[in-house]
């Protein structure tokens, strides 16, 4: 089983400020890092780092910025399989860190808009029955809504981020295998937070909800064939220095968990996922603050043992 993620890759510029600007003022800030990113690259690489085998495709540009982030990407153990686009320059991404760790991103997405299901087809010829598509919210709709077609037609797991969230994405939420977002984008979908969002979107016929919480952990909620469970998994209490990729690594160690296991999402996937994303808030950068994979391998322990799916792994009650 294998993995193809569709989505963008980017240039991240980090700039480190006191506070957010206001309109209209202008502020002094610190370059702390110019690195590989965009969701795409990102998950991309946190889940080949897990052991997982993970083709990438992407939209790329021909100028001097595209051969460096070639460059980058060649380190990684993911099987790279671009899009190169003459008329384009290669997407970038500003993130504004402020000193509490908290980020805002701006973020140019003209190579990845370019994609259409005509650029992808041919990249994933090899791709068969329960192998995993992932996908997230950079695509146009049109190519995201052709994915997820092509992807049923072959029998594929679907996994999707909707990020950054359109509501025209919404409809095609329905009969997912598995959904990652955080609690403004299911707010968005449902007007509903924590357990009442999750139930919403399993009401949906969606096999698997991660809904992270930021600091709070994340909610875990599945279909069963007694209906549905919801558990909610603390995060790790940690020092947080950048919260930048700190979802993207929390998604795709739950699927590299998950995969290697060769079983369906469970909470043992989601704890590894919250103790990798502990280590890439304790460190500025994107590709730099993701766990290597030695720290990867170190992260496996027993699944820990839940006997009431309605409340977390340490007892407290899930929000609501």
């Amino acid at each position: 089983m294998k993995v193809f993620i569709v989505g963008n890759i980017a240039m991240d510029q980090t700039i480190e400020i006191d506070d957010f600007p206001r309109e209209g003022e202008s502020i002094f800030g610190s370059k702390v890092s110019y690195d590989l990113g965009g969701k795409g690259a990102n998950q991309a690489i946190v889940l080949a780092r897990t052991g997982v085998r993970t083709i990438f495709i992407a939209a790329i540009g021909t100028d001097a910025q595209s051969h460096q982030m070639q460059d980058l990407l060649a380190c990684e153990p993911v099987i790279p399989r671009l899009i190169e686009r003459q008329n384009y320059a290669s997407d970038t991404t500003v993130v504004l860190k402020d000193l509490a760790g908290g980020n805002a991103n701006i973020a140019t997405v003209d190579c990845a808009r370019s994609v259409e299901i005509v650029d992808v087809l041919p990249r994933m010829s090899d791709a068969v029955a329960n192998d995993l598509l992932v996908i997230q919210g950079n695509l146009q709709h049109s190519t995201t809504a052709d994915l997820i077609a092509e992807a049923r037609k072959l029998n594929m797991q679907i996994a999707f981020n909707p990020s950054p969230f359109n509501p025209n994405l919404i409809p095609l939420l329905s009969g997912l295998d598995v959904l990652f977002l955080n609690e403004h984008e299911a707010e968005q979908v449902t007007g509903k937070t924590g357990q009442a969002a999750v139930q919403d979107f399993l009401n949906m016929n969606i096999e698997t909800v991660v809904l992270t919480l930021g600091a709070r952990g994340a909610l875990l909620g599945q279909r069963n064939d007694d209906g549905t469970d919801i558990t909610l998994v603390p995060a790790q209490n940690c020092a947080v220095v950048d919260s930048t990729g700190a979802g993207d690594t929390l998604q795709s160690v739950t699927i590299g968990s998950a995969m290697r296991r060769g079983g369906k999402i469970c909470v043992h996937d989601l704890e590894r996922a919250t103790r990798a994303a502990a280590i890439t808030v304790t460190r500025s950068g994107t590709t730099a603050a993701f766990p290597t994979q030695e720290e990867l391998k170190t992260l496996n322990r027993p699944p820990s043992p839940i006997t009431n799916p309605y409340t977390s792994t340490d007892g407290r009650d899930l929000p609501r």
